[in-house]
């Protein structure tokens, strides 16, 4: 199992090198010169959307192991941004090494299937399964990947050091506020005076270190009740925790570094769920509803944070997210593009029979209304593959989709005034940034992240023909250009962006990564490392 975990990540760090450097890939043998060293290796498939498939790897005629080929292939970067992406591509080396080996109980439902199956993480990031800080027994009880399944680690506090908001009315609260909620999930009662907050089972002894909540915890004013209630399934996001018969998800903070960032929320992160449903609520989406009413963005109606009645979080604090009617029809699209070991993907099953026409249902249904809402309201969506669900009828045929997150959201500074006189408030707390940033991200995020992550893996699988498929991409594109078009000023502007361009910007995984960026807390505009590169959409450009 180690060999399997070996090649899939020297095939994630070439495909990010290659696309960084702008090294061109062709099926056959392909050298090139790192530092002093040689690197040769045999391109077993090409493709237009990066997702190359790589054998033979070797330096200076010899194998090298991933973390070696990371040291390599960053001769020149800060030596110690290299020798912690080593230790945390060797890290994730072990850790996919385990997850393929073990493949046991897995929770029940396709929603949950799914969610599980990111064996190998993010097939253009080094280090995709690093999560710095858990091994041993918390890996197995705190990865999807495992079949993980934990309570919630519980925490009594004075009422007056706890904030909360909640959307009035929400189905999915069941009548109950936001503290009401967390006692009926915990099944406690509180103290008189006293409230609850669930967490991590490895954030609430992480808490337990930090001096804000040490002092609390001394005085009293703070109890940590430990595990209590249901026992959860963490998705694929690690954080946010679903059980099947609960009509809500937890989305937890987790202060472990994961790939690129520790998981921790922000207040703003928390407001922001609660503006995106009032928002929704005043019809803000109005045309976007009406033009695509089979996709829909998930809520997350309430929350719940230890902050002493102060601006900031201590790292207990809960974002409430709804389940979606019918969960067990969803499948977020990175555990359908997720290679399978000795087989193909969950896509290729679902879509072999026609391809071509499961991309087509996929760029109406998931793609266009994302960029009917951007060209609408001037709201981004963060939509990589992890966030975007596509819901399908049982034989894979799709229905609809979806967006989940209370974080990833941009907004247009071009629609900030229009967006203000809706909440009638001051400012948002959506990230807003000018309008050429927010397409550029969204560049990433929708097009190169999600949708052609979509077309990369039918092609890669060898059930489509990669420029059919690309060519399928382009044509839903242009055909929906007239309603983007009437949807807001220059709303088509995006996807034309997308058919003509010569070049697109793209997010560079392996130079972020190299940099220490913490994408969650760093400004937007230095967020990530991005490049130009040329733009698969353009079928004549070979």
């Amino acid at each position: 199992m180690t060999s399997i975990a070996v090649a899939a990540h020297l095939n994630a760090i070439l495909r990010c090198y290659t696309r960084e450097t702008a090294i061109p890939v062709a099926v056959g043998p392909l050298t090139f010169k790192a530092d002093e060293s040689t690197v040769t290796v045999w391109v077993e498939h090409a493709s237009r959307t990066g997702l190359h498939q790589f054998t033979d790897v070797l330096v200076d005629g010899t194998p090298p192991a991933p973390e070696g080929l990371v040291r390599l292939l960053s001769k020149g970067a800060d030596p110690g941004e290299v020798d912690d992406l080593a230790a945390r591509t060797a890290e994730s080396v072990r850790n996919v090494a385990r997850f393929v080996a073990d493949q046991g109980d897995r929770g029940p439902g396709r929603f949950l299937e799914v969610e599980q199956a990111l064996l190998f993480g993010h097939l253009n990031h080094p280090a995709p399964k690093s999560r710095d800080g858990l091994s041993g027994d918390e890996l197995a009880a705190y990865s999807p990947e495992l079949g993980g399944r934990f309570a919630v680690h519980w925490f009594e506090a004075d009422a007056e050091l706890v904030s909360s908001d909640q959307v009035a009315g929400a189905p999915s609260l069941q009548g109950l506020d936001a503290l009401q909620l967390m006692g009926a999930l915990a099944g406690i009662t509180p103290s008189a005076g006293r409230v609850l907050i669930p967490a991590h089972p490895w954030q609430a002894q992480a808490v337990l270190q930090r001096p804000r909540v040490a002092k609390l915890v001394e005085a009293g004013r703070v109890k940590a009740l430990g595990p209590q209630g249901a026992q959860w399934y963490p998705t694929s996001s690690l954080r946010t925790v679903y059980h099947p018969d609960l009509p809500v998800m937890l989305k937890l903070s987790l202060g472990l570094r994961i790939t690129n960032s520790k998981r921790e929320s922000t207040p703003t992160e928390l407001r922001r769920g609660l503006e995106i449903n009032r928002l929704l609520d005043a019809a803000y989406n109005a045309g976007t509803a009406t033009a695509h009413p089979r996709f829909t963005i998930v809520r997350d109606p309430a929350w719940v944070a230890l902050d002493e009645g102060g601006p900031a979080l201590t790292g207990l604090d809960v974002a409430v997210r709804e389940v979606p009617a019918d969960v067990d029809s969803y499948g977020c699209v990175a555990g359908l593009v997720a290679p399978r070991p000795g087989g193909v993907s969950r896509l290729s099953e679902y879509a072999a029979e026609d391809p071509a026409a499961w991309v087509a249902s996929y760029i109406d249904n998931v793609l266009v209304p994302m960029l009917h809402l951007y060209a609408e309201t001037g709201i981004g969506l963060e939509a990589h593959q992890q966030n975007t669900l596509v819901r399908m009828d049982g034989a894979g045929r799709i229905k609809g989709g979806a967006y989940r997150d209370n974080q990833g959201y941009y907004l247009a500074s071009s629609y900030l005034r229009g967006l203000l006189a809706v909440t009638g408030l001051r400012d948002s707390t959506l990230a807003v940034v000018e309008d050429a940033i927010v397409d550029d991200r969204l560049t990433y995020y929708l097009l190169h992240n999600q949708a052609l992550a979509v077309v990369g893996c039918l092609a890669a699988d060898g059930v489509a023909d990669e420029d059919e498929l690309l060519a399928v991409v382009r044509d839903r594109l242009t055909l929906a250009l007239p309603l983007l078009k009437a949807a807001g000023p220059d709303g088509d502007r995006l996807p034309r962006r997308w058919l003509d361009a010569e070049t697109l910007p793209c997010k560079a995984n392996m130079l972020t990564r190299l940099k220490g960026i913490d994408e969650v807390v760093a400004p937007l505009d230095a967020q990530s490392v991005y490049l130009d590169i040329p733009n698969p959409l353009r079928l004549g450009d070979k």
